[in-house]
């Protein structure tokens, strides 16, 4: 039985190199200085945590909000709210361990835990006392775990679409391929853009918003070294929510919060949105009927507007 899955694996894996040799699927790893030279601007810095330099923007002045964005993405996809946001805050946003310029850590280790505490570590490094906390996806679940351990510290609190219960459905496909023997090795050498396309089709619901400067954008960074073997190492952690503890977690959460969701999102379904807004004590969901699972770039000033009259209350 074991020879047979064996050999199953080896055939897809052969079947799928000869599908992306035919499709140029061969991208070698870019240089963490010629992303610099192409995605790194006037406002870009660089921290040292846990050895890692760590990309990051702070623009504006004003009270702080911090934007923490998920999987597969980088600082960038806060783009539009950022340009707006400066003109009455103090924006800072970062690179997640994993993404972005930013790349892998040492110890391979993407859990929830570890994400929250090197978002503790970043703001210690800020020297922010309090602040508005903003998180999509796995942004956002980094950012509910990290008010429900800091209280003191988070004034308001922005989930968009975020991550941390069951959403009864099976992960997308990109993740599943990640753990898959044989399969997961071929992307430290195979990640066509083809497959980042087709990722951006599942997260935004107007595929007509997709154009080639983001899949190019995102492509890229991928492409960033370490980051590719980074995916790997995260999809492989077992991230299925422990619901109890989770809904414990959550139901601590004094902080006023705002739920923003598509309703279009096939990765984290609006039952996500309203399950989540039953369980935290003070908090509103508001739904964006024609955004996907990345409202804030899919949408920017619709679900801006949303959050500045929650900011404004």
């Amino acid at each position: 039985m074991k020879n047979r899955f064996k050999k199953k694996y080896v055939f897809y894996g052969f079947l799928i190199l000869l599908i992306l040799l035919i499709k140029g699927g061969i991208y070698a790893d870019i240089s963490v200085e010629d992303l610099k030279s192409e995605f790194a601007n006037e406002h870009s810095k660089y921290v040292e945590i846990d050895g890692m330099q760590v990309h990051y923007r702070d623009e504006g002045t004003g009270f702080p909000i911090v934007l923490v964005h998920g999987t597969g993405s980088s600082l960038h996809t806060w783009n539009s709210w950022t340009k707006e946001l400066t003109k009455n805050y103090r924006v800072i946003r970062m690179d997640l361990p994993a993404f972005g310029i930013t790349g892998p850590n040492k110890n391979a280790d993407y859990s929830i835990k570890s994400y929250t505490k090197f978002l503790s570590d970043f703001l210690k490094k800020m020297n922010l006392s309090i602040f508005y906390l903003a998180g999509n996806s796995l942004g956002g679940n980094i950012a509910w775990n990290y008010t429900a351990e800091n209280p003191d510290k988070v004034e308001k609190l922005i989930l968009v679409d975020a991550s941390g219960l069951p959403t009864n459905k099976p992960q997308p496909w990109i993740f599943k391929m990640a753990k898959t023997p044989i399969i997961n090795s071929m992307f430290l050498y195979f990640t066509p853009k083809f497959v980042i396309k087709q990722n951006m089709e599942q997260v935004y619901a107007d595929d007509s918003k997709i154009t080639d400067s983001l899949i190019t954008r995102y492509h890229k960074m991928a492409l960033r070294v370490g980051n590719r073997e980074a995916f790997i190492d995260r999809a492989k952690i077992d991230f299925k929510p422990t619901e109890k503890a989770n809904t414990d977690k959550l139901k601590s959460i004094q902080t006023q919060t705002l739920l923003i969701w598509g309703a279009q999102d096939t990765w984290i379904p609006l039952d996500n949105g309203k399950r989540m807004d039953r369980i935290l004590p003070n908090s509103k969901l508001v739904v964006l009927e024609n955004s996907g699972h990345v409202p804030m770039e899919e949408n920017p000033n619709e679900s801006l507007h949303i959050l500045k009259d929650f900011l404004d209350e």
